[in-house]
């Protein structure tokens, strides 16, 4: 369960001080992913593209500290477990989000991902896990191609939000551009920066 932290007894302080009242106080990066592996191991092994780039997030999220606490409200909260949120069109033509809780076991994920998302888009109701894991959150809009997005700035919804298109394909590669939104209490450029460099050495190492 989340705990409520002390911001001044935490490495996170300064940035608490900071950003918290700041009227901006969340970060966008972008960055282009070479994501040709994920590609092949779907088609392959008939594994949902999404689903997988969801575990590679998972992955790299884990072993980046601050990913763990998250500013709710004017609390700064610890949590002990990651959840990735992903947004389904449900069977009426409304969209809902489901949490699915990462397991680094990508066959036990990936069971998780497609019981959950299956529920949400039959019965419309949201998968929520806000209250136990911090989720982060994704939105795929595989319509069209992307080259950025920039996320809500509403200091309600300050969960990290990545956000995508659809795959771009060069002679033998795909590429995928995404946007990446950070509350900047709870992390830095740095650590972003280390999150999404873990992320493409996930993508090019997953074997499923």
């Amino acid at each position: 369960m989340p705990k409520e932290l002390q911001p001044e007894q935490t490495p996170r302080a300064a940035a608490y001080a900071r950003w918290m009242k700041a009227p901006n106080p969340m970060v966008t990066l972008f960055k282009t992913f070479d994501v040709t592996n994920l590609v092949r191991i779907s088609q392959k092994k008939h594994l949902k593209f999404n689903m997988l780039l969801c575990y590679c997030i998972g992955r790299a999220a884990s072993p980046v500290e601050t990913f763990y606490t998250l500013p709710v409200g004017e609390k700064l909260m610890q949590f002990d477990a990651l959840a990735i949120s992903v947004i389904v069109m449900t069977r009426t033509g409304s969209i809902s989000s489901c949490d699915i809780p990462f397991s680094d076991d990508l066959t036990r994920f990936d069971l998780k991902y497609r019981k959950i998302t299956e529920q949400t888009v039959e019965n419309g109701t949201e998968h929520d896990l806000s209250e136990t894991h911090m989720v982060i959150g994704t939105s795929a809009i595989t319509e069209t191609e992307l080259d950025g997005a920039v996320g809500m700035n509403s200091g309600v919804y300050n969960n990290p939000f990545l956000i995508w298109g659809r795959t771009r394909q060069k002679r033998f590669r795909c590429s995928l551009p995404v946007s990446f939104q950070f509350h900047h209490t709870q992390m830095d450029g740095v650590h972003a920066g280390r999150f999404l460099e873990n992320l493409q050495k996930e993508i090019n190492q997953l074997k499923p």
